[in-house]
Order: C-alpha cells, then structure tokens, then sequence
C-alpha cells in the first residue's frame, strides 16, 4: 500500500538522519579530543564560522531589545557618553584616529570599531549590548560597573560617532577630569539571589572559586564556595552572617590584610547580591 510505502521512506530518512548526527558527534568528539583542533588565537575562525556566529549575534540582539524604551539622547548625554567612551571603550574599539590598545587588537574575536556602530544598530540594540555584554567575546556587561543612564549615555555618544573627525572626537574626549563614577545603588537587603548568581560572573568570582550553579574552570586558586551558606566562619574567624559576607566582598583586605583575595571593586548593592545567592549554597 502507498501508505505503508510512505511510512517506510520516513523511517529510512529518520534513520539515515539519527546516524549521520551520530557520526558528525563521534566525529567532533574525535577532534577535540585528539587535540587537533588548534585552539591558539593566531589560528583564525573559519570564515562560514565567524559568519555564522554573527549572525547568530545580530539576530539574538533584534530579539532581546526588541521591546527597550529609548530616552531622548540629548547633547548633554552625548557629552557624557563621549568621556565614558574614553575611559572604558577605546581601549579595546579604538575611535576616530586613536588605535585599539595591544589586547584589543589581538583578541578572537576582533572587537571590532565602534564608528559606524550606529549604522548596524539601532539605539536600543546598543543598550543592550552595552547593558548586558556578549557570550564568548570578551565584551562584559556594562550594568554591572555602569549606572544604567551612564549607559544612555554611552549610546548617545555612540550614535553621534559616525559623525565624528578625529579632531572632533580629542575635542570632545580632552577634558581633564574622568568621567564621574556612577552614583552608588542603594542595596536591597537581603538581596536577589538570582541577579547575584549572574553578578558573580561580572566580577570574575568563577576564574578563581568553583562556584556551584556558575559555569567556570575547575579552578584552585581560592577555596570553592560549595555549601558556604553553611559554614560558620568567613575567612577563618569571621562570623559567617550575610553583614560580614558583604563587607568581606567589597574590601577583603581590611578583614585580612595577607589574604590573596583581590579588591574588585564590587558596588554595595552587587555585594548584596551577591551575598544572597552564596548563602543558598548549602
């Protein structure tokens, strides 16, 4: 019967399918493990990968921003934005005739100029690209060390830069002052765990501790967080209360001045949740 037939040709074309992804995994397996694949940053994407990364990126970003709320982008904000764009931006994006720093020029991906950015973006969609960074590029979430009108302001900025000689842009970027620090966010005690888990990763907390719940390397360097929310003591001696957990964040060194333990200049308010989702950890 014709049906019979149908049903028939199905089963074979599901089955060639299921075999042949099982040998594309078997296959990708075999190369990474076998180490052939090189993973130096001298040894470029293929060029259909990057294309396709890519596009992947720009459509991800269409999606995610689709429903943002631009405010006016005035020349105060622009003013702004074109210091914030000095401090933080330059060094990896270059600007009108100022070249990318050394590390910047050589990561993979290239971080590419930000001069024509307003022509490929829309405003919304430089937000969130600011606001919440890339996957696997090297661009951090800005809203982690930004206040959020100070990324408006980085937009602003930003859309006004195709316009921009490099005369224009040392005009606009010579002020002596740095651009002022964003205003401190009052901490919202006893914290959002959740927001806290992410934040985690914007401080680079999992390049040193393995954090359960937080994709990292199995890593040595400080003593993984497992089951801290249980512990009696922080740094040896310190009462484990989530007071103590915060102040031990922000300033490690005023707690223990031998400690390795770096000061990332973690806000209170990101200290705060930071603290909530470590004492989850149980």
């Amino acid at each position: 019967m014709p049906s019979n037939r149908v049903r028939l040709i199905l089963k074979t074309a599901a089955a060639t399918l299921a075999v042949l992804a099982v040998a594309g995994a078997a296959g990708a397996a075999l190369v990474l493990k076998s180490g052939w694949y090189n993973v130096g940053s001298t040894d470029q994407h293929f060029q259909f990968v990057h294309t396709l990364l890519e596009q992947g990126m720009r459509d991800s970003v269409r999606f995610h921003a689709r429903d943002v709320a631009v405010p006016q982008l005035d020349a105060a904000r622009v003013a702004q934005g074109a210091l914030l764009y000095r401090d933080h931006c330059v060094q990896c994006h270059g600007a009108p005739g100022v070249a990318q720093q050394d590390f910047g020029k050589s990561m993979q991906p290239v971080p590419g100029p930000l001069v024509d950015a307003a022509r490929r973006w829309q405003a919304a969609q430089l937000y969130w690209i600011t606001r919440n960074g890339i996957k696997m590029s090297g661009m951090p979430a800005w809203e982690y060390h930004l206040a959020d009108a100070e990324i408006w302001s980085l937009v602003a900025f930003m859309v006004k830069l195709p316009e921009l000689a490099p005369p224009a842009y040392a005009a606009m970027t010579a002020a002596s002052a740095r651009a002022a620090p964003p205003p401190a966010l009052p901490a919202r005690w006893p914290g959002n765990p959740g927001r806290g888990r992410i934040a985690l990763t914007q401080y680079a907390c999992n390049a040193c501790h393995v954090v359960p719940g937080v994709t990292g390397p199995d890593t040595y360097v400080g003593r993984p967080l497992a089951g801290l929310g249980k512990r009696r003591f922080i740094a040896g001696h310190l009462p484990n209360t989530q007071e103590n957990l915060v102040r031990w964040i922000r300033d490690p060194h005023a707690i223990d001045p031998l400690t390795a333990m770096p000061v990332q200049d973690v806000s209170e308010a990101d200290a705060v949740d930071i603290s909530a989702y470590l004492l989850t950890l149980r």
